[in-house]
């Protein structure tokens, strides 16, 4: 991965950053996060870009499953609300559907761009949708999913967007790269087949350079489809064209696995010391608790506001001593 596609350059735009990355010569990886702690450790770890998956949303806001359940709004406040914790690391962010068809995948496009998202990956699934792992998907023709995508483009945000096609196993690989073809004309950033295996990867990449709109594509990192230890290597994607590497639900899964962990060591042991956990000072440190309190101070010193002390005030045992 190049310097400058993953440097942090304040004068440069979250949809220019992921652009530069779209153009390097490696494929750069994708943490998936999914509240304001993920996102600060993202951060923290110089990820050079994160993603916001529909999946994750849906789990951790509604406790529901991939199932058409989220809507763009959701995707976008939660995005909204990492925007601190993220310091400026560009978010790609699922799209779905777009929420309907042309008219509201260009209204989508517009809603995560307020909300500081700087690209989004829109497919070709009917609505509502499933989850791209599992069976009984359907996509809708070619014309209207280019015409989501072309919708998008159009919206006049800037935003990376990223045409994603879920035809693979419900149409095959020529139909696949029909869409791909499609989707170039229409005027996307980079292309992304969901499930694909690198000679699909390849078919497509090859399509694309007949017809001279050679696109970068994405890859799905992502235990829904399987062991991600199986999966091709850096440098054999780079070969098909990978540029982005997505891993929606890693940190998802490690961190509910690490809760029901603890939670089942307070449950049975009246403590979670069996546990690995983060140390209470990493986790005030991480969200910003020293610079806060240096904040707090040099205004206390100014006359602006009383200093946070330490110590535990003797808790009120009357109703007089609370009003007092």
């Amino acid at each position: 991965m190049s310097l400058d596609a993953t440097a942090p350059d304040p004068t440069r735009t979250g949809p220019q950053r992921l652009r530069a990355l779209l153009r390097g010569t490696t494929p750069a990886r994708l943490p998936g996060v999914y509240d304001a702690v993920s996102a600060a450790i993202a951060a923290e770890l110089g990820a050079p870009a994160v993603c916001l998956s529909g999946a994750t949303v849906s789990a951790v806001d509604l406790g529901l499953p991939d199932l058409g359940f989220v809507h763009g709004t959701d995707i976008a406040r939660r995005a909204a609300a990492l925007r601190g914790p993220l310091a400026g690391v560009p978010v790609l962010a699922d799209a779905d559907t777009g929420y309907g068809n042309a008219l509201q995948a260009a209204r989508t496009t517009r809603e995560y761009a307020a909300a500081g998202i700087a690209g989004l990956h829109l497919e070709d699934q009917v609505a509502p949708k499933r989850c791209g792992h599992l069976g009984g998907k359907e996509v809708v023709d070619l014309d209207e999913a280019a015409a989501r995508v072309r919708a998008a483009v159009e919206a006049g945000t800037g935003l990376v967007v990223v045409a994603r096609t879920d035809a693979l196993s419900v149409l095959g690989r020529d139909a696949v790269v029909a869409r791909c073809r499609a989707f170039a004309e229409a005027g996307a950033d980079a292309v992304f087949v969901e499930g694909a295996g690198l000679a699909d990867l390849h078919a497509v990449a090859a399509a694309l350079a007949a017809d001279r709109r050679l696109l970068p594509q994405v890859y799905n990192r992502s235990e829904a489809g399987g062991p991600v230890e199986a999966g091709p290597d850096d440098a054999a994607l780079a070969a098909a064209g990978v540029r982005l590497v997505i891993h929606p639900v890693s940190a998802l899964l490690a961190a509910a696995s690490a809760a029901r962990h603890a939670i089942s060591g307070v449950l049975e042991d009246g403590h979670a010391g069996r546990a690995e956990r983060m140390d209470w000072g990493d986790l005030t440190d991480l969200v910003g608790l020293p610079a806060l309190l240096a904040e707090e101070r040099a205004h206390a010193a100014r006359g602006g506001v009383p200093q946070t002390t330490t110590t535990t005030p003797t808790n009120p045992t009357t109703m007089d001593e609370v009003q007092r």
